[in-house]
Formats: structure tokens, C-alpha cells, sequence
């Protein structure tokens, strides 16, 4: 059995393709046309004055800065089970355990802490959180600082961060 083999031709196999000048010039082309409509009528240009002017197309399926839920009686919802530092594909996220001393047998975080600037948003920390102790829904899309610790956001900072969608049902099991 004899097998069928088709050969193709390559493209680029000429000097002047293989320099790719002219697909260059092709690509300015277009780019300075984009320019010369933009220039001409400026208006038609949509300009987001920031940060004096905020967006204001942001959802609730956003996924914003992250925050920690707390109980009807205040203590942390999160029972340092790991998981959410388990699904994180960046290893941003760092918890040190404790015991809680008022009775309840489980754990909690005695530190939790999350490096923004590692963290590419992905949101796999809230979906792996069994919980609902974790959530992006604070409608902050913008960290400033001036050192790298400015971006390590504690777990005191996490709890101070209040949900934007006015939305603090837990949708976790009970």
C-alpha cells in the first residue's frame, strides 16, 4: 500500500519574502491610515479621563481586587484548608494555620496574605474555595505603591475590603 504524500510549496521561499519588508510596510500602511482617521476627527476618539473619571462599565462578574467574607459573628469565614493556594497557578497566595480558641473545631489563618504582583487574576482562588471565604467582587481594578511590600495585601487589609455588588450571601454549604 503505497501512501499519497502532497507536497506544498512554502511561502517565503523568494528574497524579497523571506526579508518580510513588504509585509512591514503593509502593516505601517494600515497603522498610519488608523492614525490619519484619528487625527482628523479627534472627537470620535473615546478618551477615559483617569483617574479623575472612573470606568463605569465594570460587572459584577469582574474579577477585582481579592477580599476575605467573614460569618455572622465576625471571625473569618476561611478555615486555612489551602485550597485556594493549592489552585493558585502562581503561588501567590500564603497561609500559616492556627486553631481557633473559641471552641469551634477547625482552623483558621493566622496569616493570609496574597502578593498582587505575582497574582495574575485568574479567579481559581474563589472557585477552589469551599467556603466562599475568598472573593474578587470589591470592584478595585487599580493598586498603587511604592515599595513591593505595598503589594502584599495582609490578611487585616483583606478583611477591611468590602464587596462592590452589595452581594454578602454565602453560597457556600453550611
Amino acid at each position: 500500500m503505497e501512501k499519497k504524500i502532497k507536497t506544498v510549496q512554502r511561502y517565503g521561499s523568494t528574497f524579497k519574502e523571506k526579508i518580510y519588508i513588504p509585509a512591514i510596510i503593509e502593516g505601517l500602511k494600515i497603522t498610519f491610515s488608523h492614525l490619519k482617521n484619528n487625527v482628523r476627527d479627534i472627537k470620535s476618539v473615546e478618551v477615559l479621563e483617569y483617574p479623575e473619571e472612573q470606568p463605569t462599565d465594570i460587572t459584577e462578574r469582574y474579577r477585582g481586587l481579592h477580599r476575605l467574607t467573614k460569618r455572622e459573628d465576625e471571625t473569618v469565614r476561611c478555615v486555612a484548608c489551602f485550597m485556594c493556594a493549592t489552585a493558585c497557578p502562581s503561588d501567590c497566595i500564603f497561609i500559616e494555620a492556627t486553631q481557633r480558641e473559641d471552641g469551634v473545631d477547625e482552623k483558621m489563618p493566622q496569616r493570609f496574605a496574597i502578593d498582587t504582583l505575582e497574582c495574575i487574576f485568574c479567579g481559581y482562588c474563589v472557585e477552589a474555595c469551599p467556603c466562599d471565604a475568598i472573593r474578587m467582587d470589591t470592584g478595585i481594578f487599580s493598586v498603587t505603591g511604592e515599595k513591593r511590600e505595598d503589594f502584599v495585601l495582609e490578611k487585616e487589609k483583606l478583611l477591611s475590603h468590602k464587596g462592590k455588588f452589595d452581594k454578602e450571601v454565602s453560597i457556600a454549604r453550611k
